[in-house]
């Protein structure tokens, strides 16, 4: 049996991008991949998160926002950095290859809209956006191992 491969999506609260990355992460990527996410800090999961992310069909309400060093004994393959404050502050790349994907956040967007559908059109556009990335996920890892 092979390993799996682990990710984690790493950014600064673990409430909303990294959430949405390891939603999809765990239900697009084959078996032999195991998808966590945290952050600098616990901001707890963003409700439009989970919103959009129950649109698209996947239920992340149960995933648990958390801080990196609540997962210090796990090691990983590959940690995506979501966002710039997570890259700057990343562990050390003993810990895993590091990857920087920024994704807009959502909830910074949304301070000047004035519509909660205004607002929903940016979760989901950046939902839309990890989607796609994710997807295409392994193909750029097994470039990264080349």
């Amino acid at each position: 049996m092979m390993d799996k491969t682990r990710i984690l999506f790493l950014c600064t609260g673990n409430s909303c991008r990294s959430q949405m990355a390891e939603g999809w992460a765990r239900n697009l990527l084959p078996p032999d991949y195991e998808a966590f996410s945290a952050g600098i800090e616990a901001h707890g999961l963003n409700p439009s998160a989970v919103r959009v992310m129950r649109e698209a069909g996947i239920d992340i309400s149960q995933q648990q926002s958390q801080t990196l060093n609540e997962l210090e004994q796990k090691h990983f393959d590959f940690i995506i950095t979501v966002c710039d404050h997570a890259h700057r502050t990343c562990p050390t790349p003993e810990q895993g290859q590091i990857i920087l994907k920024r994704f807009d956040d959502p909830p910074r967007l949304t301070e000047s809209v004035t519509t909660e559908e205004e607002s929903l059109e940016i979760y989901r556009r950046v939902r839309d956006e990890i989607r796609i990335w994710v997807n295409q996920l392994p193909s750029q890892i097994k470039q990264a191992n080349n």
